[in-house]
């Protein structure tokens, strides 16, 4: 694998860096920069120069470098303080013949820094190398390793000399290569190896590049990527040469197919400990990756205008993918994914989307922690309904090759879905309402198949649970139950398109304890009336909890009073103590797959509706009358006429 040739080195998409130069009165910033940018010593330079443009062709990769000085004066500290804000890189300078102004860098200008939060790379630089004294010669590592040692920001020291003009194209370009080709993300200065994220893009790349599937690029392969990379083909002896390289150093990298992953990622770490990180970085962004090594956002469709009532599911092209994605990661064919599957799975991806929340405990597992089939395609469900983007960047990372656009559907608007009265997706999502200890959260556990709990444990943020669920006639519908915290319900509710991607609500009430009932029936009233009044309205069940206990006197005529005056269905008793469930989950998808029914009126939306039906039934008497009266005057005109003739 050649190294780039320095023209073609890609430069991240940027249009330009903007490097600031800071540091201490005297120390040789203006200096440094008009010899810079002149080819030439100043005599006098003013105490703060402006903006300066290097010519493009001052660095390797043509890319348009602006200069800013800054002043050194206390009054002026705000002003310098905007302008290190907006860096791309900065660089500090000190002087070699004034050791005090080294010792600020680390009691003054890296602190502040920090200070400001400024995190670019910084560039240390000792100027006037021509005036140190020659007595006191002291190897820059020496010098700078305690300091880098303690700011890890700084990308590079070098010492230069603007009146010798001794490394003085080599400081900008150092802090222009530490902005286009940073170090950061790929490589970890104190372990010395790659970051995690760069291996796994590198693994990406080389399972694409690895077209016959063998685990190791052949010389052909190999040609072909120097080729996509870097428009230029390997020669046979350079080929060998890679190959010894790695093979002296790491004897796994190279086996009798070609280049292993090892070997892949060991030249990888090789150019980097060399300061080529540009051959690395040229190398992903080929392939598509930004300087965060994550899909560009060019890479990734946009989904167009969608509204609030409609849904992102998979389509059953990607459905499809994932199954055969399951079967190939499912090694021991048990028919579950472990967490070593799954990490092996998502493990060209930045990171493994399921660690974190929403989706870390939202699905079933089994006693090993693995996810069966259905589980695997609910939590990519759950993902495409939450963050579809999210889904198609996955998608892709963990080898999809067809049309990104082609893995997702947009699903039909729910006001289209009410007036059919017929659904028109395969992933419903449930609204779980009420208030504290009513049973929210072990119904949320008993649907991922937990076992019970007596210990109560509140519920402060929104929680997800999913699981597929088998319908009569054998169809399937994935159920998305979002638990609600009663104390959130305001905050939900405040937004007018908060009940949109709702298709069922349900209320759950600890049937032993009537205040328990009386909050629950007055946020089922809260969220019909939001329905009401926006058009948002969805189907709404109530759940009576805890029905091993007994239940509180009168809780039947209440409940039927409740049921019968909004229009909606009785209580559903359950008990998940006991693991009695009523086919509650069932019960819940097949009233979300008849959206027209179940939807709760209050009275306030009862006396709307009427006074609707008379101002509707009143235009309908007036227009009736209006018409008799035209039809009355037509035929009065034509009796007219008649007896005019007739006369």
């Amino acid at each position: 694998m050649a190294r780039a040739p320095a023209g073609n080195v890609q430069s991240g998409g940027r249009s330009g860096v903007r490097i600031v130069i800071a540091g201490d009165r005297g120390t040789g910033k203006s200096s440094l920069i008009v010899t810079a940018a002149a080819d030439n010593f100043p005599v006098n330079v003013p105490p703060v120069l402006p903006p300066t443009r290097l010519p493009e062709d001052f660095c390797p990769d043509r890319v348009p470098t602006t200069i800013i000085d800054t002043s050194s004066r206390t009054e002026d500290s705000a002003k310098v303080a905007e302008e290190l804000k907006r860096a791309d890189a900065v660089v500090l300078t000190y002087a070699c013949d004034q050791p005090h102004t080294l010792d600020r860098l680390s009691t003054f200008w890296l602190p502040k820094l920090r200070q400001l939060e400024v995190r670019v790379p910084v560039i240390v630089v000792g100027c006037k190398l021509d005036l140190r004294d020659e007595n006191q010669q002291v190897s820059l590592e020496q010098v700078m390793s305690p300091i880098m040692q303690q700011f890890r920001e700084i990308e590079t020291c070098i010492e230069c000399s603007a009146f010798k003009h001794i490394q003085i194209p080599e400081v900008f370009y150092y802090a222009q290569k530490a902005v286009l080709h940073p170090t950061g993300p790929l490589f970890d200065q104190e372990t010395q190896t790659l970051k995690p994220r760069c291996v796994r893009a590198l693994k990406r790349i080389f399972i694409l590049c690895d077209h016959d599937k063998d685990g190791a690029l052949s010389d052909a392969e190999l040609n072909d990527f120097q080729v996509k990379c870097f428009n230029a083909p390997l020669q046979p002896s350079e080929i060998v040469g890679v190959k010894r390289v790695v093979q002296e150093k790491l004897p796994e990298g190279v086996n009798d197919r070609g280049l292993t992953l090892t070997g892949f990622l060991f030249l990888h770490a090789l150019f980097i400990e060399k300061g080529r990180l540009e051959t690395t970085w040229t190398v992903l962004r080929k392939f598509g990756y930004n300087n965060d090594i994550k899909l560009a956002d060019e890479l990734i469709p946009a989904l167009g205008k969608r509204a609030p009532d409609q849904s992102v599911e998979l389509t059953n092209e990607a459905i499809e993918f994932l199954r055969g994605i399951f079967e190939l990661y499912d090694g021991d064919g048990d028919g579950a994914l472990r967490p070593r599957d799954l990490e092996e799975l998502f493990s060209t991806a930045p990171e493994s989307p399921w660690n974190e929340f929403p989706y870390r405990d939202s699905a079933e597992r089994n006693a090993m922690g693995g996810l069966s089939i259905d589980d695997f395609l609910s939590l990519w469900s759950l993902m495409t309904l939450l963050n579809p983007i999210y889904t198609i960047e996955n998608l892709i990372y963990i080898g999809y090759s067809g049309d990104p656009a082609s893995a997702v559907r947009l699903t039909r608007k729910r006001r289209l879905d009410r007036k059919k009265q017929q659904l028109d997706r395969s992933v419903l999502q449930c609204f779980v309402f009420g208030p504290k200890k009513a049973g929210k959260s072990s119904l949320l556990d008993a649907f991922l198949a937990r076992s019970f709990s007596e210990t109560y444990i509140p519920t402060t943020e929104e929680r997800y649970a999913v699981n597929v669920v088998d319908q009569p006639g054998g169809t399937k519908k994935t159920l998305i139950l979002r638990e609600i915290p009663e104390d959130g319900v305001n905050k939900l509710l405040s937004g007018k398109e908060s009940l949109a991607a709702c298709d069922i609500a349900l209320f759950v009430h600890d049937s032993s304890d009537e205040s328990s009932w009386k909050k629950a029936t007055d946020l089922l009233v809260e969220v019909a009336s939001h329905g009401e009044d926006t058009g948002y309205e969805v189907p709404c069940l109530i759940v009576a909890a805890k029905d091993d206990l007994n239940s509180f006197p009168l809780a039947i005529q209440d409940s039927t009073r409740v049921s019968q005056d909004m229009g909606i269905e009785a209580p559903i008793p359950i008990s998940t103590k006991l693991g009695d469930f009523n086919n509650v989950f069932r019960r819940i998808a097949s009233a979300a797959e008849h959206p027209h029914l179940s939807i709760p009126e209050t009275e306030a939306g009862r006396t709307r509706k009427h006074y609707h039906k008379l101002i509707n039934r009143s235009l309908m008497f007036v227009s009736v009358g209006a018409a008799a009266t035209i039809v009355g005057l037509a035929a009065y005109r034509v009796y007219l006429a008649r007896k005019n003739s007739s006369s």
